[in-house]
């Protein structure tokens, strides 16, 4: 049975204003295919308010670092009164979006998650399992703890980036 570490509990990313929500996405999905991780779209709701568009998606991309663990994410995007705009930006027109976004990320460090020792079938694997990775497999698991953390961080700060770019607009 894998074991899922949890390295990132809940980083926020909340905007309110102008942007274009399909390249929102789109940089979203190429960050990822960029990093190489895979996609499972758990989530992916629309719905139509008196307010505007209501968007709910969730969705899980995982990389595989070794045989012995993978790195998961879980990116939920909240998307509330969405509506279309239309602005002039130095003489040109620009289809945009206008609402407010919240987005949140978790990560973990799954080890295991082939099932190679089995130790939910015998307690003494799980101990022994634990042993190793504590103290024999220590800076290999401090090493793939820190590249969660950087990949999550480095996509929180790309969107944060694509975000600011249309506070100006």
């Amino acid at each position: 049975m894998s074991e899922k570490k949890l390295i990132i509990d809940q980083l926020r990313l909340n905007y309110t204003g102008l942007f274009n929500m399909n390249e929102f996405y789109k940089t979203i999905m190429a960050w990822f295919y960029e990093r190489g991780y895979d996609m499972f779209e758990r989530r992916n709701c629309e719905s139509i308010t008196p307010t505007g568009k209501y968007l709910e998606i969730e969705l899980i991309p995982w990389k595989k670092a070794s045989d012995y663990a993978k790195s998961e994410m879980r990116v939920r995007l909240w998307v509330k009164d969405l509506k279309d705009v239309e602005i002039n930006k130095e003489g040109v027109k620009l289809k945009l979006q206008q609402g407010e976004l919240r987005m949140t990320i978790d990560a973990w460090l799954v080890t295991d998650w082939e099932g190679t020792w089995e130790s939910e079938k015998k307690p003494y694997l799980f101990f022994f399992r634990t042993l190793v990775n504590k103290f024999i497999f220590k800076s290999y698991m401090q090493k793939s703890e820190s590249m969660v953390v950087s990949d999550v961080h480095h996509l929180h700060s790309r969107l944060k980036g694509f975000l600011n770019m249309y506070k100006t607009a």
